[in-house]
């Protein structure tokens, strides 16, 4: 169960007054902030499409009557540019604890799994983003992914300091990597200077069991130190382990669970401006049927 003490963020809101950025103002409203915290509504009017004027205006109008007109104060900002470089420059002023907007705009491409904008933020910003999904539903049940890196670690430290919904469940999943066949264990088996003896079938049973029950205790002790850890800020975490491909085995959980939020760590843009999101992140943003919060570096030291 998640503790019920309000928290205080500062929040970016992007919208444009499709569904999933009407479903992350929704969501936002969900959390349980304090009242010292602030919320930023933000649209962005691309200048070659001005007739775009009136129907942003409303996005945030709409957006700020579902936030509510009490605490945490809402400002709203009609920015112009392209909208990925307005809200990442945004951002990079005000450092929010937290950046929100929905997984597709108005003007997606029929059939892409993720809007080109919201690509570009999850991909570059350096600060916390959560790509939401429409419909939503609530978060009754949150996925916090570990694999033991300190980008993990940061991830459960922030998802302890996040504003939970009461009665909000957490699971903390890791997954072990596929189990190599008998047969990729014979092609490894050390070859003699002159021919390769056939490596008897109890030997490799015994390689992969033993294999097997090492990555097992060690992935139970780092659910087991990553549990500790979230109960140290008053999280009681249900634990689990899966083998397998990991992107296949979070998503399949996330959807036979009904989870609403995963929530993964995942390393930063260096300065070389590349695409360095991790290959597991990525396909969480893309794939996952559920909002997705990628919780990064940069601005925000891992501790």
């Amino acid at each position: 169960m998640a503790p019920q003490n309000l928290r205080e963020m500062n929040l970016i809101l992007a919208v444009d007054g499709s569904e999933h950025s009407t479903a992350a103002a929704r969501l936002v409203r969900e959390l349980p902030l304090s009242s010292e915290s602030s919320i930023t509504v933000l649209a962005v009017l691309v200048p070659r499409d001005a007739s775009s004027h009136a129907s942003l205006e409303d996005a945030l109008a709409e957006a700020k009557e579902i936030l509510g007109g009490g605490k945490p104060a809402v400002r709203t900002e009609l920015l112009t540019g392209y909208p990925a470089e307005q809200i990442s420059e945004y951002a990079a002023k005000l450092v929010p604890d937290l950046i929100v907007l929905g997984a597709k705009g108005r003007r997606a491409t029929l059939g892409i799994l993720l809007g080109g904008v919201v690509q570009q933020i999850v991909e570059y910003a350096d600060d916390p983003v959560l790509v939401v999904r429409a419909p939503f539903e609530g978060i009754q049940r949150i996925l916090l992914v570990t694999d033991g890196s300190a980008h993990s670690r940061y991830a459960a430290s922030y998802l302890g300091k996040f504003p939970i919904p009461d009665l909000a469940e957490v699971h903390v999943l890791h997954v072990l990597p596929p189990m190599p066949s008998p047969a990729l264990i014979a092609r490894s088996w050390p070859a003699g200077s002159e021919t390769m003896a056939p490596v008897p079938s109890y030997e490799t049973e015994e390689i992969l069991t033993r294999q097997a029950e090492e990555e097992e205790r060690n992935g139970q002790l780092l659910l087991a130190e990553t549990a500790n850890d979230l109960k140290n800020y008053g999280i009681d975490a249900k634990s689990v382990l899966l083998r397998g491909d990991a992107a296949t085995e979070i998503i399949q959980y996330a959807n036979e669970h009904q989870v609403n939020l995963i929530v993964a760590g995942s390393r930063g843009l260096s300065q070389m401006r590349r695409l360095l999101l991790g290959s597991l992140s990525r396909k969480l943003v893309h794939y996952a049927g559920c909002s997705v919060l990628i919780v990064k570096g940069g601005s925000h030291d891992v501790p």
